[in-house]
């Protein structure tokens, strides 16, 4: 059997700025499938991410199409309909209220994603494997590393999202998939080629995220790039002013 080939990583078209400041949550996909070689980047980078104490507790489970692979993207599946249904209800996410509202069409978006989860091209569960009692902290030495890979998704002309569908299954997914016992899993992330394109991201202005000395006090130097998109939800478009 002759040994794959083991080649450099591609050129990266995407500047690094760039690739912060455009990469948002694809969760519709086209019917490609992945090659291997993109996997092999994407999940390369991800591995270069910083951990606590450099331990490198992540791993990776990939689930494409195999017999396991099968039955747990079944069980997401049914998990996001179920977590998607209640959310929906919850929060007045309707696809015929208004049609053009910004929750019109996220109801639309997320009624197409989980309707066909198991169709998505890949599906990756990022865990963490645990060397001490649960800590706050623990966090910091998995996220890094899911979002090191879809940054590299979105370098590679490819897009996802992170999502928590495996939260109230784990047992199920756990013993399907081999995890151990000191092992549990963090993240549920989709990828695939994107149905249409990436960013620019919309986002509150800075000024409402940064302060300098105090809380709520917005630094002079706090000002948006020309040509900047601002979501719509959340607080007005700039902070009121606060008390001297």
């Amino acid at each position: 059997m002759t040994a794959p080939e083991v080649r450099p990583l591609p050129a990266d078209s995407v500047g690094l700025l760039e690739g912060l400041t455009t990469t948002r949550a694809i969760r519709r996909y086209t019917g490609d499938l992945m090659p291997p070689e993109v996997l092999r980047d994407i999940l390369f980078a991800a591995t270069r991410a910083a951990s606590g104490s450099n331990r490198q507790p992540f791993r990776f489970i990939v689930l494409i199409d195999g017999p396991r692979a099968v039955a747990a993207r079944r069980l997401l599946g049914e998990r996001a309909r179920e977590i998607w249904a209640g959310k929906g209800q919850r929060e007045g996410y309707r696809s015929d209220a208004e049609p053009r509202s910004a929750k019109a069409r996220m109801a639309r978006t997320m009624a197409e994603y989980v309707g066909g989860f198991e169709s998505v091209p890949v599906v990756v569960l990022t865990c963490l494997v645990r060397y001490r009692e649960p800590a706050p902290m623990e966090g910091a030495s998995v996220y890094p590393a899911c979002q090191n890979l879809l940054l590299a998704a979105r370098a590679l002309g490819y897009g996802g999202v992170m999502t928590g569908f495996h939260r109230g299954i784990e047992p199920q997914l756990s013993e399907l998939l081999s995890v151990p016992a000191e092992a549990f899993i963090a993240a549920t992330i989709t990828l695939g080629r994107p149905q249409g394109g990436h960013g620019p991201v919309r986002r509150r202005p800075l000024a409402e995220l940064v302060f300098e000395d105090t809380w709520g006090s917005a630094p002079e130097w706090a000002l948006d790039p020309p040509g900047t998109a601002y979501t719509a939800a959340g607080p007005p478009a700039r902070p009121s002013a606060t008390a001297g």
